[in-house]
């Protein structure tokens, strides 16, 4: 009996397929080669971070200078067009936010439809930026409505390229890497929209008015006679600039959509409803990593923005470099660019905290000795190469730790979906509000200081507030945030067991899933 038992097994195996007999194995294997990514897909999906970059790069060194000196608006004014700008770019990413997570899933994905539909419409909206229009009158609302209009397009291409990070690869090892790629590349951007924004308009000179304290009329006549050509020559030299960045904007976009294809988790596909908006984000925002992360990264980030704000007029009216900022921007950004791959390497080894604690404060001594010393263009070279390690950490890791926030989230909340969008959104929402606040109050200060629109020197006072801004003030970020990072709970024991209690999940819904189509087809074939 039992011989005609195993001949009867094994002829009923003979009808089955093999698939069906490996069910067991098939669903580990195909989630892992479906989960890997090859080195052309992670380069396609870093080269979609450079539109950000690039163009934020050239707003946040070079608007604030472009305003005052070569658009001739007035220091109030320009303080108003910055806070606004800045206050409505964070406005929009939780409204992009929303939009997005009620978006449904196409056959381009759910995000990719909003990346390539905005491209164009940025790429307008960021030369007229960079258009001086020949009224005086409406130029505050000129710059503002084309900062707005730019800040909200590129947000619709940012948030969702954000949030593609979760959709790339369900394995948490290749989305790191694929970060450590995004962060290479991206500050790369930020290296090539400072050479190109400063070395174009580096070799335009852009007039200046000898006497500070010229008269309205003198310095009129000085506008008339002296230096309109060489005005016009600078404008049509950030004309340029815009429209080189605008091509690369768009190029990028082309790689990306090509180049990336979104999937979905295994068990998002079984839920039948979509989460609602504002209750994913009222679970999103009780979520304490999340907050703790916010917290600590708002500080540090708010001490390298008001760095990045003011450092061109820093560097031409404190340092006396004004011919050289730009060539000082190219060195920082290019140390940092060679150093991605170090703190990559060093957070994989020593865990991401250790990275943030050692690369965020190692800024410090650099922006004391900044504070301290006399202008000297060697010294500060120096300086800016060693200060560019410290911006590679403030790049790479704020990126490379959100995923771990959103997968403890999903291990807490195993049955909602779709939140990426607003972990996204809102993590940069804080982040850009508080900028644009730090920026405006900046620009504002130095009004009060007696800034001087096209002096070529400022007063005493104008001088010190810049060396406040750039060296004190960020020293004291850099240390609360560091102090509030103390309290983020996801170290890399609590990590690695976030990622096996995942992968069982993911695993035993693919399972699941198989089961049921193999089930399925076994009762059809007997």
């Amino acid at each position: 009996m039992a011989k005609g038992e195993g001949a009867e097994s094994g002829s009923a195996a003979g009808l089955l397929p093999t698939g069906i007999l490996q069910a067991g194995e098939r669903p580990v294997q195909e989630s892992k080669k479906k989960n890997q990514l090859s080195i052309c897909n992670k380069l396609c999906y870093a080269v979609g971070g450079t539109p950000y970059q690039v163009t934020g790069c050239a707003l946040g060194f070079f608007l604030q200078i472009y305003l005052l000196d070569v658009a001739q608006v007035d220091p109030f004014s320009a303080s108003i067009i910055l806070f606004v700008g800045r206050a409505w770019d964070a406005i929009t990413d939780p409204l992009v936010g929303f939009c997005i997570s009620k978006s449904p899933w196409t056959r381009l994905g759910r995000l990719m439809p909003w990346i390539i539909f905005s491209t164009p419409l940025a790429i307008i909206a960021y030369f007229l930026i960079w258009f001086v229009p020949d009224f005086q009158q409406g130029q505050t609302l000129w710059y503002l409505l084309f900062y707005c209009l730019f800040e909200t397009l590129v947000t619709c291409f940012h948030v969702p390229y954000s949030a593609l990070t979760m959709f790339i690869s369900t394995e948490q090892s290749e989305r790191d890497s694929a970060t450590a790629y995004r962060m290479t590349v991206e500050v790369l951007g930020t290296v090539l929209g400072t050479a190109i924004q400063g070395q174009i308009v580096g070799q335009a000179h852009t007039p200046c008015v000898q006497d500070a304290n010229a008269s309205t009329v003198a310095l009129e006549g000085v506008n008339r006679t002296q230096s309109a050509t060489s005005l016009r020559e600078t404008q049509n030299a950030y004309l340029l600039a815009a429209g080189v960045i605008a091509s690369i904007y768009v190029i990028c976009a082309v790689i990306l959509t090509l180049g990336v294809r979104e999937q979905r988790e295994p068990y998002e596909t079984q839920q039948a409803k979509p989460m609602p908006f504002f209750r994913g984000l009222r679970l999103v925002m009780s979520h304490g990593p999340y907050i703790k992360l916010i917290a600590g990264f708002l500080f540090t980030s708010l001490a390298f923005m008001l760095v990045e704000g003011n450092f061109a007029l820093f560097c031409t009216y404190t340092l006396g470099f004004r011919n050289e900022f730009q060539n000082l921007l190219l060195a920082i950004m290019f140390s940092a660019t060679v150093t991605i791959p170090i703190w990559q390497w060093f957070l994989t080894r020593f865990g991401k905290k250790m990275a943030v604690y050692i690369g965020i404060s190692s800024a410090v001594p650099f922006l004391i000795l900044v504070a301290l010393m006399e202008s000297n263009l060697i010294v500060t070279y120096v300086v800016a190469v060693a200060a560019g390690v410290s911006v590679a950490a403030a790049f790479l890791l704020p990126w490379s730790m959100l995923p771990d926030v959103i997968d403890d989230f999903h291990l807490k909340q195993p049955h909602i979906h779709g939140t990426e969008p607003i972990f996204f959104s809102f993590y940069v929402f804080f982040t850009k509000f508080a900028s644009g606040v730090s920026l405006g109050i900046s620009t504002l200060s130095l009004d009060f200081t007696g800034y001087q629109t096209r002096g070529c020197s400022q007063p005493a006072r104008v001088k010190f507030t810049l060396k406040m801004l750039v060296t004190m003030a960020p020293i004291v970020l850099i240390l609360i945030g560091l102090l509030l990072f103390k309290l983020y709970p996801i170290d890399e024991e609590k990590r690695r067991q976030n990622k096996k209690a995942l992968q069982a999940l993911r695993e035993e819904a693919s399972s699941s899933g198989c089961s049921d189509t193999d089930s399925t087809e076994l009762a059809r074939i007997l």
